[in-house]
């Protein structure tokens, strides 16, 4: 088995880019995934782990065989020094793999009969995509949409703040003319939770496809959400400020449809 203990290992520093820059995540179509659960999710998510790197101190080559890799998957041993490069996490198993990313558009949704989607425009913050990634698998929903993307799905941020969730729903990326037309060509209402022209959240029917769109919290949403919306909708507040962290936002609105369609 290859075995790699150096830092200024040239594969080694072109994980360290892979990590750092979307450009070369574009480019090579790949990233990085660092965790036995975030790794497990993303097979069972049909991810193509192309390598495995794995630090014998804290995973051994026997508990390698757990995870359900390909036969072609490469399995590469390092060195602590190596592997603390390469992680974010001390808690992260001692595991990390370089998976192949996937195609993130609006045509290879494959939705049911009553989809219920979440859309979140232009969101800015890596950590509020994951919150709002494990949101959306709590729920347990058809499929997040993120309208406008200001970093790409692969972040390690990302990955790391889904903690999985990443790979356990189906995910696509789009501007929002281009998700708009998508929802009114699936007949999918749209609900905008935004201040003006509201009503309160809990008085709609959710029961049919529905759509759920939040904004960033700065700014909220643009205004060609609220013309296109079917309805806007307001979470009530009762404290001395008007917003909330965009995926507690979001938990409520696709909580209240999954109670209206009995969970």
């Amino acid at each position: 088995m290859k075995q790699i203990t150096s830092i200024q290992n040239p594969y080694i520093k072109s994980l360290v880019q892979l990590q750092e820059k979307a450009k070369v995540r574009k480019q090579t179509g790949t990233f990085l995934i660092e965790g036995k659960r975030e790794i497990e999710l993303a097979i069972k998510g049909n991810y193509e782990i192309e390598t495995v790197l794995f630090y014998p101190e804290l995973i051994s080559e026997k508990e390698l065989h757990n995870f359900i890799f390909s036969s072609k998957t490469e399995k590469i041993e390092i060195s602590k020094e190596v592997y603390q490069k390469l992680a974010y996490r001390d808690s992260t198993e001692g595991i990390l793999a370089i998976a192949k990313t996937k195609p993130l558009q609006l045509s290879n949704l494959k939705l049911s009969q009553n989809p219920l989607i979440l859309v979140a425009e232009a969101p800015e913050k890596p950590g509020n995509i994951g919150a709002l990634l494990r949101t959306a698998d709590a729920a347990n929903i058809d499929a997040v949409i993120i309208a406008n993307p200001k970093s790409d799905m692969y972040n390690p941020n990302i990955v790391r703040s889904s903690v999985g969730c990443l790979f356990t729903r189906q995910i696509a990326t789009a501007t929002s003319e281009e998700t708009i037309a998508f929802l009114k060509e699936n007949n999918i209402a749209i609900y905008c939770a935004t201040l003006q022209d509201s009503t309160q959240y809990h008085s709609q029917n959710y029961t049919t496809p529905t759509a759920m769109i939040v904004g960033t919290e700065a700014t909220g949403l643009t205004e060609i959400w609220r013309k296109n919306s079917n309805q806007n909708i307001i979470i009530p507040m009762q404290g001395e400020i008007d917003s909330m962290n965009v995926s507690v936002a979001a938990a409520i609105l696709l909580f209240e449809a999954k109670r209206q369609r009995g969970f």
